[in-house]
């Protein structure tokens, strides 16, 4: 499938896998809105990559937990280009705590962690999903975690927020087909900025993962890729990029 001249909105675009997932895009030439809350100066980074390959990148800052702020980034998309045709659901929060300190995982942090990873990704798909109806076609893709299908992950909250995306995922696909498919993509530990400093976690995850890596970016976007260039007849399913970590739980 030609992707050429589509739009896709990606939220927590600046770094790490929305970054991955916006150069991919960009490269099938899809014009993108890069999304961020905090990191300005990766996001222009990350926008002029795009450029650089023949595509248009429009920043906007946005927090996704706010329902104000979402509308008017879909609405800014729409402005803009006319059309909104990919979603990808990429912004994420967590703090790394152990899952047996229960007195660590304060109200404050359950409720960010909710808030931004899945009211964001609920309003994100709930202003996206009638243009795309509209158009007849679309496709949402959230990127969750194996930590929402096990014990394991940076913190329970973290865990039992993303098993709510999973689910999440499966309610959309089931009501917006035929017009737009809605997958999610869990990945197991990956390179990213969240694991900087996180050694113990880091070095356990390998011993414990067939492939004997952890994933990067790249690993995550090529799935994202593949669910939305050709996997026409894939709805409401949750794709594992986890080397095997999964396998040995």
């Amino acid at each position: 499938m030609s992707l050429a001249g589509q739009v896709a909105l990606i939220t927590g675009a600046a770094t790490g896998i929305g970054r991955a997932c916006a150069l991919a895009l960009a490269g099938q030439g899809v014009h993108i809105v890069v999304n961020y809350s905090k990191s300005e100066q990766e996001a222009r980074q990350t926008a002029a990559e795009i450029e650089q390959r023949g595509v248009r990148a429009l920043l906007h800052r946005c927090d996704v937990s706010v329902e104000a702020e979402v509308r008017a980034m879909v609405q800014r998309t729409i402005d803009e280009f006319g059309r909104l045709d990919i979603l990808i659901n990429n912004a994420g929060y967590t703090q790394f705590i152990r899952h047996a300190d229960l007195e660590a995982l304060t109200e404050e942090i359950w409720d960010r962690t909710f808030a931004v990873n899945v009211k964001g990704t609920w309003f994100c798909s709930r202003y996206a999903a009638p243009h795309m109806v509209r158009q007849g076609h679309g496709c949402i893709v959230n990127i969750a975690s194996i930590a929402g299908l096990g014990m394991v992950g940076s913190s329970i909250a973290y865990g039992a927020c993303k098993a709510a995306v999973i689910n999440l995922t499966r309610s959309l696909a089931r009501v917006l087909g035929p017009a737009v498919r809605v997958n999610a993509v869990a990945p197991g530990v990956t390179d990213t900025r969240w694991i900087a400093g996180q050694r113990q976690h880091l070095e356990s995850a390998i011993a414990m993962t067939p492939m004997k890596r952890i994933a990067t970016p790249e690993d995550v976007a090529e799935v994202v890729l593949g669910l939305i260039t050709s996997a026409d007849f894939i709805t409401g399913q949750t794709i594992l990029v986890d080397g095997g970590r999964t396998l040995v739980w």
